[in-house]
């Protein structure tokens, strides 16, 4: 059987950023991806937050392909006939270093892994690992097909399902309600045409996130980010939500009627659709987060369980790549004292624990509990867009006095038990 230091089993973020680690430590490193090249497989159309990685990964970012930088969050309440937009504009969001960017995660992707090669470690695509070889119960190796190869170390970087990580008996059977279905659409429009329709200077770009009728009281919500010269746009909705929900009903009408809507349809006006894609998104926080080490063996990124809904945004991408950082120090480390048994790779909890990624997730530990209330997504969203409305119209009648429309609303929406339960829920995040 051929041998080498570390396999490194998915070239997504964590497992390039793992390998980025690597690179110069002497170690002959391979990433195995069963795409056809690195991100090829990848459907993410998001934002990325740079500020807590920019001390992992220093030298990153200069070159690095990323579409926008976001000066402007926006977040929409959306009514079955009405809407509420409450729209942010920071100039410390205008200041380099830039805090968050939009990417695209297919171009993204292949420039890291053609980065990573140039540094040495070889990157094989279409190469798809099928089974973990084991030696008196210690990780030794992987099998791809016909073809077996030795480690050292193996680095599990096989996505929210990890094929690996459940045939190393680290995970826990998985549950609905700690996962959501994401689809979108990549839809091509000038970029002077973005920045018109969005307000934004060159190179600036928009986050937009919408929760409401839109879902259908479904667990779940919008988002709008502004490429460069496109716009991903999509929904997210849990998939227990999804499951329980009566009459059944294909999921991707709930994106045909939301591009319908006037908020969304005059934004994309005249874009060209080159993309649609749907993956799953863990939603379980700390609640599906595996053991991360065995002997000979490591998990990282969407196979560990690092991702996060904190509401008004989703992390995973930052915790993919720091968390591949951090297990590259790890086998490092264990390399020194060529010692790759559990006892030895438990560093790597070590220092995700000390990381912002444990330190937000145990922050956020109840977000999912309040994710289940399903007046997030039907109730509120309504009740503001109705009283703003009231507020804003003037028709025949009379005009009333604002502060009783205001307080006649608040009585008749927020100051009940129901209403003071959910507050007493939020509080927890």
């Amino acid at each position: 059987m051929d041998k080498v230091d570390v396999i490194i089993v998915g070239g997504g973020l964590a497992g390039l950023s793992c390998a980025y680690e690597l690179a110069d430590s002497g170690m002959t490193v391979i990433v195995l991806e069963r795409g056809d090249f690195s991100g090829s497989k990848n459907v993410t159309g998001g934002r990325i937050y740079l500020s807590p990685l920019r001390n992992l990964l220093p030298d990153l970012w200069k070159d690095a392909p990323l579409e926008r930088h976001v000066t402007k969050e926006i977040l929409t309440l959306m009514g079955e006939a009405n809407s509420t937009t409450l729209e942010l504009y920071s100039e410390r969001f205008n200041r380099e270093p830039y805090p968050s960017y939009t990417i695209l995660r297919a171009k993204f992707d292949r420039w890291f892994a053609d980065l990573v090669s140039e540094k040495g470690v070889f990157v094989i695509p279409q190469k798809n690992v099928n089974d973990l070889i084991k030696e008196d119960g210690k990780v030794i190796g992987i099998r791809a097909g016909d073809e077996e190869i030795g480690a050292d170390c193996v680095v599990a970087a096989d996505g929210i399902l990890s094929f690996l990580a459940e045939k190393a008996n680290l995970r826990h059977p998985f549950k609905p309600q700690h996962f959501a279905l994401g689809f979108k659409e990549v839809i091509e429009l000038p970029s002077q045409t973005i920045e018109d329709r969005f307000r934004l200077g060159e190179g600036e770009g928009a986050a937009q996130l919408l929760v409401g009728s839109l879902t259908r009281g479904v667990l779940g919500g919008g988002f709008l980010y502004t490429n460069q010269g496109s716009l991903s746009l999509g929904i997210v909705v849990g998939i227990h939500s999804l499951n329980v929900r009566e009459p059944r009903e294909e999921v991707y009408k709930l994106l045909d009627e939301f591009k319908e809507r006037p908020e969304i349809k005059n934004l994309i006006k005249g874009g060209n659709v080159v993309e649609y894609s749907a993956h799953l998104i863990t939603e379980g926080g700390i609640h599906t987060k595996p053991k991360l080490y065995a002997d000979g063996m490591l998990v990282v990124g969407d196979a560990a369980g690092l991702g996060l809904n904190m509401l008004v945004t989703v992390r995973g991408m930052e915790y993919a790549m720091a968390s591949g950082v951090l297990a590259g120090r790890t086998i490092k480390k264990a390399k020194e004292k060529n010692d790759f048994s559990a006892p030895s790779l438990a560093y790597y909890e070590q220092l995700l624990n000390e990381s912002f990624i444990m330190k937000e997730m145990n922050s956020f530990k109840n977000s999912l509990m309040i994710l289940e209330n399903e007046r997030l997504f039907s109730k509120y969203p309504q009740a503001i867009s109705d009283l703003f409305e009231k507020v804003m119209r003037i028709d025949e009648h009379p005009k009333e006095r604002l502060y009783r429309t205001i307080s006649q609303g608040l009585k008749q929406n927020f100051f009940n038990l129901e209403t003071f339960r959910d507050w007493l829920q939020f509080r927890k995040l």
